[in-house]
């Protein structure tokens, strides 16, 4: 780890950044980049190093206004009158952000600012092809460049080349690496190709805080047996916290989450199931749903065995999710811009009942 005092320039702050922060400067502000979040609390490594700030509430709603780890944020410095406070989330290049686990309309950012979303998939375990093209579809979306990588080779029952192969084909143009950190196999390769700041995503006993912790050099990240019933690790990691690689990057260990769902990912989409996307230019019908339509190009390549109907099925699957969760998320941004037209239909209803109300 650096023996120096970090700052921005350590996590990321470059020179376009620093042009589009001159105003804030000028009001007396300096930049930060957040390294853990809590509610109305932030760790942020600012220009004099590692700082505690606090949070200034806002009149908004919205993830985009609540700083979350990755994020960079403009800090207001102490006075002896107010202590060290964030009072502006900067614009996020790339964002990772999924539904919350109630299935409600409401979205939340995971990562801030990534580079590369690093999908942990265990070989120790059976493959499970839907969880990774979920996992794709966020990662593709969110802007960032998605790998996956194959973890616990040593441990993999089957032959691990036949296991790249499966996943390589249920992520097209994606890079997949087959790594051990119980031997170190794959790990220089891994180190190479993750560029920037880096987050490992996947479920529990993918193995993702041994992981970080071989990228790391040491063991900075907690980790947690794997259950012999059910094959799955205990959770470990109870927060996100962004630390630096030895080398060059940035790594934000996030804890493992009880439900990952899309949120408007339609672009992800089309890219994880980039071969779909491709077929459907072909089908007589522009707005082709593929399920039964005529001339239906993506049926045709199912019925020839191009496509597999599996594959298919989750690409059926993940639209219908993706589509409600936009329905949903409408009908709430309607039911917000509704809200002050009926808080005002009843203040003239309360003043028309009033004894001294004149027409």
């Amino acid at each position: 780890m650096p023996s120096h005092v970090l700052t921005p320039a350590d996590y990321g702050w470059d020179a376009e950044r620093e042009r589009s922060f001159a105003l804030s400067r000028a009001d007396g502000l300096v930049p930060g980049r957040v390294v853990g979040a809590e509610p109305g609390l932030c760790d942020v490594v600012a220009e004099t190093g590692p700082v505690r700030a606090a949070v200034v509430p806002s009149s908004g709603t919205g993830d985009r206004l609540t700083p979350c780890t990755g994020d960079w944020v403009a800090v207001r410095p102490a006075t002896a009158a107010a202590s060290l406070t964030i009072v502006e989330v900067l614009e996020r290049r790339t964002a990772v952000i999924r539904s919350t686990s109630s299935r409600t309309s409401h979205a939340q950012v995971l990562a801030a600012n990534v580079d590369t979303v690093a999908v942990a998939v265990s070989l120790a375990d059976p493959l499970k092809n839907g969880r990774i093209e979920r996992m794709l579809a966020l990662a593709w979306e969110s802007g960032a460049t998605p790998v996956v990588v194959l973890t616990k080779a040593d441990r993999c029952a089957d032959p691990v080349s036949a296991a790249a192969t499966e996943v390589a084909e249920v992520a097209p143009g994606v890079e997949v690496l087959v790594t051990s950190a119980a031997t170190g196999e794959g790990m220089d390769v891994l180190a190479a190709v993750l560029s920037g700041t880096v987050v490992l995503p996947g479920p529990s006993g993918a193995g993702k805080s041994t992981l970080g912790n071989r990228l790391l050099g040491e063991d900075l990240l907690a980790t947690g047996a794997v259950c012999g019933s059910d094959g799955k690790g205990r959770h470990t990691t109870a927060w996100r916290e962004l630390l630096p690689l030895p080398h060059s990057g940035l790594l934000l260990d996030t804890p493992v989450l009880p439900g990952v769902g899309l949120h408007d990912a339609d672009e992800g989409l089309d890219q994880t199931f980039a071969e779909i996307t491709e077929l459907a230019r072909d089908c007589r019908f522009a707005d082709c749903a593929h399920a039964g339509q005529p001339g239906c190009a993506v049926l045709s390549a199912v019925e020839d065995g191009h496509l597999t109907r599996r594959r298919l099925d989750s690409y059926h699957r993940l639209q219908r999710e993706n589509t409600y969760a936009a329905s949903r998320a409408n009908a709430r941004l309607r039911a917000e811009s509704e809200r002050p037209k009926k808080h005002g239909a009843r203040l003239r209803r309360t003043l028309k009942q009033s004894p001294h109300f004149k027409a």
